[in-house]
């Protein structure tokens, strides 16, 4: 079996995918792609369709080659990524032993051998029965992952919140985020569906498409009770669903909040950026001083006697109050923020912040909730 394409081709569509491939697998064979060719009826058209997997997530993607014949075989991912990141911009062959499983590969000055393993040892590709299809724009789900992938939680003990929650309705979408100490609600009414279902997508299949997105093209998702797929030009990622129960998160939300505070979101993110400097390197908390139209930033860490803090002009309207936020948490919040203006509702200083952009699109609605810390447990 023999194909030709371009270097530079195959190497940014390997990288698309490469992602999804395990530095420790459980299985050695997902150390490898898997590459298949399809041949038409034209002699010198084919079709090379390469795939990814940890058992759990699968991405495909496909590329025009030069091929007479069709075959598969599974080939070392990093051995061959190294080996075109090195290469310039040219034709390549690459030529398969369909019996041995040897792989050459050559270029206009270099020839190079690596081993091939039986493609037959490869996992299948996961089938999704379609239960329900939901049409996108890729930037609409970029805005989806970017305001809420990174605040969940990496503690495996609770599997449902490494996950993002997506609930489809005739109305809607909402994608919700929670690790235990913050939660983001994002909400699209230009995104719905025909019927209502709740399903929870892993974060490294999130991940992976933040990564791999282009901007601005057609998406198709796909889901069934134990799959998702996100179909976007000649890629497919496939992941299997988190089936747990994802936290009641509408009754963690504060409804009655009376003190608001409006800062410029950059103003606000720089300052805690200078000031949680002097915090406890453990806790990294800080204390917000709300007056009229004043805030003032403070950190102390009494372990080595540093202290900071910085006064800030804000429009509020409430009581004078005292509240205290991991500033590291709070810091990831604002920078996943695009907003000019940020609205900071609070209720108590032992009640959960609501963080929300004063500006967004005109149909998104962001909420993001950050819990406080106690003041009087500084270290």
């Amino acid at each position: 079996m023999k194909f030709i394409v371009s270097s530079s081709v195959l190497l940014k569509n390997l990288q698309h995918i490469n992602g999804v491939v395990a530095t420790n697998p459980i299985v050695p064979i997902l150390e490898n792609f898997l590459f298949r060719i399809d041949v038409g009826e034209e002699a010198a058209g084919g079709t090379l369709t390469v795939t990814a997997s940890d058992l759990q997530t699968t991405m495909t993607t496909q590329i025009p080659v030069e091929a007479s014949e069709g075959g598969a075989i599974a080939i070392p991912a990093k051995l061959l990524l190294d080996t075109l990141r090195s290469l310039p911009e040219q034709p390549v062959t690459i030529n398969i032993d369909t019996e041995t499983f040897g792989t050459e590969i050559l270029t206009d000055n270099g020839r190079y051998k690596l081993s091939g393993e039986n493609p037959i040892d490869f996992p299948k590709l996961p089938t999704v029965n379609k239960n329900m299809s939901v049409d996108m724009t890729s930037d609409v789900l970029l805005g989806a992952i970017n305001n809420t992938v990174f605040a969940t939680s990496t503690d495996d003990l609770r599997p449902a919140m490494t996950g993002v929650l997506l609930q489809l309705n005739e109305d809607n979408a909402t994608f919700v985020a929670t690790d235990g100490h913050r939660l983001i609600r994002y909400r699209r009414t230009d995104l719905n569906a025909s019927a209502s279902t709740s399903i929870i997508i892993p974060r490294k299949a999130l991940q992976l498409l933040k990564a791999s997105l282009p901007e601005n093209v057609p998406v198709t998702a796909e889901f069934s009770q134990a799959n998702a797929s996100f179909s976007f030009g000649p890629t497919q990622l496939i992941c299997r669903l988190i089936d747990e129960r994802f936290p009641d998160y509408e009754n963690a939300i504060p409804t009655n909040n009376p003190n608001v505070m409006t800062i410029g979101r950059t103003d606000l993110l720089n300052s805690l950026k200078r000031i949680m400097i002097y915090a406890n390197r453990t806790t990294h908390q800080i204390r917000l001083s709300l007056k009229t139209n004043t805030l003032t930033i403070s950190a102390e860490d009494l372990d080595y006697s540093n202290e900071a803090n910085e006064k800030l002009l804000c429009d509020y309207d409430g009581d004078a109050m005292e509240i205290g936020f991991n500033a590291k948490l709070m810091a990831e919040v604002l920078s996943n923020l695009s907003a000019k203006m940020i609205s900071l509702e609070m209720s108590a200083p032992n009640r959960a912040g609501l963080l929300i952009p004063a500006d967004k699109e005109e149909n998104e609605d962001i909420l993001m909730l950050v819990m406080p810390v106690m003041l009087n447990t500084y270290a």
